[in-house]
Order: structure tokens, then C-alpha cells, then sequence
């Protein structure tokens, strides 16, 4: 017979432990089935120089907060984790590691079935908060590469050593891409970097943290959908103390800057001449922060010292750069090849029509159509904060007092 818990929630990250939290407030019954540890994503899918992204003071999830001496300095992945871990030991959360789900359906009563291996449990919730970093983006035509250079995606990625030694050729704008670029860099190696439109911001501006104005400025707090499409998650780093992620600066430190990959033939890579536009949004992106910030300063009559550093990196003249058409791999020097294309998710193990027919996720702030299965965790699930550590557990309120009035 299977074992009956009121509530499962599938994950034991950031947001499966914080569901956990609001659950146990409540005095609602719940289990986490965690595939491998508590924060695995944290532990094994980034590399080893990463740094937290925003301030440690935004360290936070529900009932526990960042309380260490440098609330402005950035956390190494490895304080992240034990923050994580903290977390769970303090809440005791009732975790059981190393259950990986591999399917979940519904039972003629009408409970929802999570099979893991010889384990066999029944609910009548279930929580799927696996993250929204499962499935690396690859193209297609990353098989036309030479069998010779070595593919790795971001989370897959450790440091340099474990690369052949050589040129790195690295695919994708966002953060993950930025600060892998800088880790090749840092280690001496020749470093081509194919990116298209990113939104680059001051790390700091007029004495704040941007994560911080960002967030006073209500604009993390956004409700998603009333984002206009194409929207980019801003460029940002914790790494060196935070410092803010140029990316015509990486080109003066020997980086090659490509436009965006589009394919891959005979020992050969073609890009669309794109860069240029690329690096001018980018730019457009930081001018139009800094005046944001400067128009709320305005408006609250903050005493907010002016930046000239800031606003001299605004004014800078911006210099056309080359655009390449195509590279001869193997002329180049490239052994090796890095995917920071960002992910998507993976619920084949879920045997309830939770998708639309274009395969989206249908869901109204985590809640499905199907009674009891709900989602927690997800990029942009409701607000722009829904995925971070510091904005899952409002998500993780909302989907307690929903299980609780079902009871």
C-alpha cells in the first residue's frame, strides 16, 4: 500500500525548503523528496568561482535572513549553500534525500501518485519545485561541431582546468556567460565570446547596490505579465566584490567579441553581424538605469550622492567594433566550447495535462487545473522575483494558505 502524506513536495532547494516553512506555520503535514541533497543544483551545477549576484543582504528566505558582518559584499556559492542547509537543520525540514521522482499521476480516488524508484507515495497536494535551471539550451547545430572540441554547457562547467588546454569559444549573453568569460580570462586563456542583446547596469550607483534600487524601486515586485515582451534579465556579477559587467570592457582585456552564433559547418562557426546593435542596447540599457534611479531619487528626496564614475561610463563614446562573419575553429585556437544559453524545464514525469498545446505551462500563480498539483520556483511564475532566493517565499505563502483552505 502506498504511504499517505497530505502534502509532497518534489525538490529541496531554496524553493521546496521554503514551501516547507510556510507549510509547517500552518501545522500542515508535508515531506520534501529531494533526488540527491538539499541545494544539489547549488552544489553541482555551478562552477567553482561563482558568486552570489546580489548583496548578502538579500540573502533572505522566509524566517531567516543574511546576519553575518558584510550585509553589502557578495557570498561565494559555497556560503550560499550552508545558508541553504542552515536553513533547513533550523526549520528542521522534514527532507528526505537521495528520492529522486520519476513519475507522478492520478489515482482513480483522485490523490496524486509520486512513484521514486521501490517508493511508492499518495497526496492530495503535491508541490513540483525542482527549479527553473533544469534542461541546458543547446542548438541544434551544435552537432556539426568537429568531434575534436570539447562542448560543455554552463552547468556542467567547473573552472578552466577541466577544459583542454586552448582556445574557449563561449555562446550566450546572460550572466552565466558574462562570468564564465571573465573565469577563462582570469586563468589566461584565449577567449572568443558570441553573444547578442543584453541589458547591462551599474553595479553600484549614487551609493546603493543596484539589486537594492531594483528592488526599493518596486520594480522586482512587478507582476510578470506586465513585462513587454523581450525583456532581459539585467547583467550583473558578484564576483571581485561586484563590479559591473561591461562587455566592450572584456574586448581591452583580449576577450573576442562575436555576434550571435548562428551555425556551425565544415570546422567553421558563422555569426550574425549583430554585435554592434548588441553592444548599443546594452549601452542604451545602462544610460536609461541610471536616469530611472536618478527620477526615483528625485521623487523621494533621497540624499543620494551623484556618481560621477557612472555617469562618465554613460557619456563614453562607443566604439564600432568588427563584426566577424565566420571563424576558422581550428585556426583559432578553439578546443573547446562553453553553452550559456539558459535553460528550460522538464515535467515528462508528470502524467497529468498540466501543458497547453504549444507545451506551456498552464498555471495561475503556481496553481494548475488539475486539484491538488501546484509549481513553485519557476522564472517570472508570477512576479519578476518568483525564481530568486530572496523572492520564492511569497509564492510559497500563497500556495500554503491554498493547500490549507483544501483541507
Amino acid at each position: 500500500m502506498a504511504e499517505y502524506i497530505e502534502t509532497i513536495i518534489v525538490g529541496g532547494g531554496q524553493a521546496g525548503l521554503a514551501m516547507s516553512h510556510q507549510l509547517a506555520q500552518r501545522g500542515r503535514e508535508h515531506v520534501i523528496l529531494e533526488r540527491a541533497r538539499i541545494a544539489e543544483r547549488w552544489r553541482s551545477e555551478r562552477w567553482d568561482s561563482l558568486y552570489f549576484q546580489f548583496p548578502n543582504r538579500m540573502m533572505r528566505l522566509p524566517g531567516q535572513s543574511y546576519a553575518g558582518p558584510e550585509p553589502d559584499g557578495f557570498t561565494h556559492r559555497d556560503g550560499v549553500i550552508r545558508f541553504i542547509v542552515d536553513y533547513a537543520v533550523r526549520n528542521a525540514a522534514p527532507v528526505r534525500c537521495g528520492v529522486e521522482v520519476t513519475r507522478m499521476r492520478r489515482t482513480d480516488s483522485g490523490r496524486l501518485r509520486v512513484e521514486a524508484g521501490p517508493l511508492t507515495m499518495e497526496a492530495a497536494n503535491v508541490v513540483v519545485a525542482t527549479g527553473p535551471y533544469q534542461v541546458p539550451k543547446v542548438p541544434p547545430f551544435a552537432r556539426a561541431l568537429p568531434p575534436g572540441i570539447q562542448q560543455v554547457t554552463a552547468n556542467r562547467y567547473t573552472n578552466p582546468a577541466e577544459l583542454p588546454p586552448g582556445g574557449v569559444l563561449v555562446v550566450g549573453s546572460g550572466a552565466s556567460g558574462f562570468q564564465i568569460v571573465e573565469d577563462l580570462l582570469h586563468s589566461g586563456r584565449r577567449v572568443h565570446y558570441a553573444l547578442r542583446g543584453h541589458r547591462r547596469v551599474p553595479r553600484h550607483y549614487r551609493g546603493r547596490d543596484f539589486g537594492i534600487w531594483n528592488e526599493e524601486m518596486g520594480f522586482t515586485n512587478r507582476v510578470a505579465s506586465t513585462i513587454p515582451p523581450g525583456f532581459r534579465p539585467p547583467l550583473v556579477t558578484g564576483h571581485r566584490g561586484g563590479h559591473t559587467a561591461n562587455v566592450r570592457d572584456l574586448a581591452q582585456r583580449g576577450v573576442t567579441l562575436l555576434g550571435s552564433l548562428r551555425g556551425v559547418e565544415d570546422g567553421q562557426a558563422f555569426f550574425n553581424a549583430d554585435l554592434n546593435a548588441s553592444l548599443d542596447a546594452g549601452d542604451a540599457e545602462f544610460t536609461t538605469t541610471l536616469r530611472a534611479i536618478d527620477a526615483y531619487i528625485e521623487h523621494e528626496r533621497i540624499e543620494a550622492p551623484r556618481d560621477e564614475a557612472a555617469e562618465a561610463e554613460a557619456r563614453r563614446p562607443a566604439n564600432q567594433v568588427a563584426e566577424t562573419e565566420a571563424i576558422d575553429l581550428a585556426a583559432s585556437g578553439i578546443t573547446s566550447v562553453v553553452w550559456a544559453l539558459g535553460y528550460g524545464v522538464d515535467f515528462g514525469w508528470i502524467d497529468c495535462p498540466v501543458r497547453d498545446d504549444r507545451g506551456a505551462l498552464v498555471h495561475d500563480r503556481g496553481i494548475t487545473r488539475e486539484p491538488g498539483l501546484m509549481f513553485l520556483g519557476l522564472a517570472r511564475m508570477h512576479k519578476i522575483k518568483s525564481a530568486f532566493l530572496w523572492g520564492v517565499g511569497e509564492d510559497a505563502e500563497h500556495l500554503a494558505e491554498h493547500i490549507a483552505g483544501r483541507a
